[in-house]
């Protein structure tokens, strides 16, 4: 009893040492501490990217895809009955024009369908891109574009805020990969190149080749003139939702201070109809891979020829708009046979032709 009575005092010592001397040892290394709390606060970071992660992708179910042949007149008819633009049933038609990346107008007997077994309102549901991009958790907005899968995803802190289909260029007037941002939008724009294309909802991303996100019929295909058209409804909302760039003090945007659009990819313009969107069985088939550092991506290389004459003089760097050509066919993203049409003003060529009708007419009256 005696020696633990004697022992004690001791031991509390001790531990009062032991106690003083952890917290010195700790005050003596604020380096330590500070690592310790990052440490922590990456752990728990990753942590929650990773729940969110698992969230987002297990929103939707997987999703089958069947191809179907339009067998016949009785066999459009049903498809225009069930998929069509009815009230009753707009959930289905825009399901189903989504999915086969065409509006119900353009199918005709003998085309290949896809056809979903679930109809789901929120066309997220349909997505090939990923619900959740980890690296773009730290971005505001984002749009990427898919020439392979004529698809377009717009992100917001690295979660999927819309999915929708596209129809992009056609091969001698090609959408090109690489990095854009948007310039500037207009609720309905004249085509400055031919002012009976009217555009509801365009959002400029390139403002020397003209290229723009717009409102415009979807065949089904690359089909435009470097242009990302869209159904009305999702041209709509991305008008909405993207933030133009700032302007300069003479009211010309400042490039790549507006959203940013990264075209990811080339269609595939050996298949003569169809495109990759035809080859899933599944919504869970396939998840395009997108870029870690998406602003490194190289700024789009366009070639000269796709720039209009008109404004050609304007042009920043015109070394890298004329080596372009060259540099994508050495590269593969313009096959050796493909020769790239020029862009050609029909207003001016028009109003020309004007002129020299009238020019004619005044000198066959003078004449006569």
């Amino acid at each position: 009893m005696g020696a633990l009575c004697f022992s004690y005092p001791f031991l509390l010592l001790a531990t009062v040492l032991s106690v003083f001397a952890v917290s010195c040892s700790t005050q003596d290394d604020p380096a330590e501490v500070a690592h310790k709390q990052r440490a922590d606060s990456l752990r728990r970071a990753e942590e929650r990217r990773v729940r969110r992660a698992d969230s987002l992708a297990k929103r939707f179910p997987a999703i089958s895809l069947a191809r179907h042949v339009i067998r016949d007149g009785a066999h459009l008819d049903s498809i225009r009955l069930t998929y069509g633009k009815a009230a009753q049933t707009m959930a289905a038609y825009r399901a189903f024009t989504t999915v086969n990346r065409k509006d119900i107008q353009f199918f005709r007997v003998g085309d290949t369908i896809m056809v979903p077994d679930t109809i789901v309102e929120d066309l997220r549901a349909y997505s090939v891109f990923p619900q959740y991009y980890r690296d773009g958790d730290t971005i505001p907005k984002i749009v990427f574009i898919s020439n392979k899968w004529q698809s377009y995803a717009c992100y917001e802190y690295g979660e999927l805020v819309r999915f929708a289909a596209a129809n992009t260029g056609e091969e001698r007037k090609p959408t090109l990969p690489g990095r854009y941002a948007v310039n500037w939008k207009a609720r309905l724009r004249l085509s400055s190149l031919d002012s009976t294309w009217r555009l509801p909802f365009t959002v400029n991303f390139h403002q020397y080749a003209g290229s723009a996100f717009h409102q415009f019929e979807m065949p089904g295909r690359p089909v435009s003139h470097s242009c990302v058209r869209q159904f009305l409804t999702d041209a709509e909302w991305l008008f909405g939702w993207v933030k133009q760039a700032k302007f300069d003090s003479t009211r010309r945007p400042i490039p790549f201070t507006g959203t940013p659009v990264i075209i990811l990819d080339l269609f595939d313009f050996t298949r003569r109809r169809g495109g990759s969107w035809w080859d899933i069985t599944s919504t869970k088939d396939v998840e395009i891979a997108l870029p870690n550092d998406p602003m490194a991506v190289e700024e789009a290389l366009i070639p000269l020829s796709q720039i209009p004459k008109e404004v050609r003089g304007a042009l920043p760097n015109r070394r890298r708009y004329a080596v372009a050509d060259s540099i994508l066919r050495e590269r593969g993203v313009i096959r050796p046979t493909v020769t790239l049409r020029e862009s050609i003003n029909f207003n001016k060529l028009r109003q020309e032709r004007r002129k020299r009708a009238a020019a004619k007419a005044a000198a066959e009256k003078q004449e006569g």
